[in-house]
């Protein structure tokens, strides 16, 4: 028996939540190099606070999805989590900005703790969303259940990036004082966080969860079928191929985005300029985020195309070349100077990151069991955390060992592990 084809606006609210989800992310990419440079932090260093984000994905997803898959309350299935993980996310938001406040002697330690427990609650929030479109939706909506999921990510990337510049337009100060987060940035942390929770209680009030019977009759099994637990090395067994093939590609694109989001800041200073002047260091932060904020506008319109263009010509063909527009964009980077210019490879790194978010999921989400489909969800996310840990703990050494402190010689690097993923993409086997 199908499942009912739900309504455009039913489909948005299940992925609603996540728009200020990826709101307090984008937050967290764009300010946390700063941030904990004003903390007190080093270059070489920089890379080893990022682990946390990856580390928090790498313990809890899994975990998360699991439990999540057993869980059947009045309240849902996949919502509680979500609900949870957004009020410990927004309070971690409000915490973040107060680190020098908090421990005064340890100001750097305080921010480290808190960024790691906002990683766990994020990923304890945004971990449901993915298996949600999959549990409601039939098949035949799936895709565009993930466009759709894709576009709100990409919204809330734009909305996260380009905060801190609103406020300074509005007269908050970016002033940078050592030892302290600047005014604009702690206020875009607050708002950020209050964002995150409204979002999320809308797709916590707007969504109906399948209760157990119905569930096992929409996805033809038993009961007991859908409520069973297996264990983890038996769910570990039996992973779909595709899953480890898709993990290559993933180990490549996601890699070149963790050197995009811990370098792009020292990339382009002392390079960036406006009218051939240098931008001061309050521009260059706010300029960072105004470029974080760039590539997920072209990856909002590239989601809208995504999916007719895959149903003709395929899911890898576009899924390559996605990914062979964000290589020539890092390659972009390394070749330009002024401000506005460098929102032009931004826009190749947005079709690669539209690309990312949509492709995997759509072919993997068709060859998951439906009753299995968060912790496996939760599982595909180790190919997103681990060439992010891999490139954490090997980051810092690289960049003062081989590229002497040259971080644009990592750009350049990101733009070569693009390129070695779309490659990738044509040795998976899709179902």
């Amino acid at each position: 028996m199908k499942k009912p084809r739900l309504s455009f606006w039913q489909i948005w609210n299940l992925s609603f939540g996540f728009l200020g989800v990826q709101i307090g992310y984008s937050l967290q990419n764009s300010n946390t190099s700063t941030i904990f440079e004003s903390l007190g932090a080093d270059l070489s260093h920089l890379s080893y606070f990022w682990l946390a984000a990856p580390i928090a994905g790498l313990v809890i997803q899994p975990i998360v999805g699991l439990f999540s898959d057993g869980t059947w309350t009045r309240f849902g299935r996949r919502v509680p989590f979500i609900l949870g993980g957004a009020v410990v996310s927004a309070l971690a938001l409000a915490l973040m900005p107060n680190a020098p406040l908090l421990l005064a002697f340890a100001p750097l330690a305080m921010g480290a703790f808190i960024l790691l427990f906002m990683d766990l609650s994020f990923n304890v929030t945004m971990q449901p969303f993915r298996a949600l479109v999959a549990d409601m939706l039939d098949d035949s909506q799936k895709t565009k259940g993930y466009v759709v999921q894709t576009f709100l990510i990409n919204l809330g990337a734009v909305v996260g990036a380009v905060l801190p510049l609103v406020l300074t337009r509005c007269g908050i100060s970016d002033e940078v004082v050592p030892g302290q987060v600047a005014q604009h940035i702690a206020w875009s942390y607050y708002i950020g966080g209050a964002i995150l929770l409204a979002t999320v209680l809308v797709t916590a009030f707007r969504t109906k969860e399948y209760p157990p019977e119905e569930f096992a009759l929409y996805n033809d099994e038993s009961v007991a079928e859908v409520q069973a637990k297996p264990s983890f090395p038996e769910l570990m067994r039996n992973v779909p191929r595709v899953m480890w093939q898709l993990g290559v590609v993933q180990f490549f694109s996601w890699a070149a985005l963790f050197l995009m989001w811990t370098y792009l800041k020292p990339a382009i200073s002392g390079v960036a300029t406006c009218h051939g002047a240098l931008l001061s260091e309050g521009e260059l932060q706010t300029w960072v985020g105004v470029l974080n904020g760039t590539y997920p506008v072209p990856a909002c319109i590239a989601s809208l195309f995504i999916a007719g263009i895959a149903a003709r010509w395929g899911n890898k063909l576009v899924y390559a070349l996605c990914l062979l527009c964000g290589a020539f964009g890092f390659a972009g980077i390394c070749f330009l100077s002024d401000k506005y210019a460098l929102m032009i490879p931004m826009i190749g790194i947005g079709v690669a990151w539209a690309g990312i978010l949509a492709m995997p999921y759509a072919i993997l989400s068709r060859a998951v069991e439906a009753r299995r489909m968060g912790v496996y969800m939760g599982i595909f996310n180790f190919t997103i955390t681990v060439p992010q840990i891999v490139v954490g703990l090997t980051g810092g050494l690289i960049v003062k060992y081989l590229f002497h402190e040259n971080a644009a010689a990592m750009i350049a690097l990101a733009g070569a592990f693009m390129l070695l993923a779309a490659v990738s993409v044509f040795f998976v086997k899709e179902k």
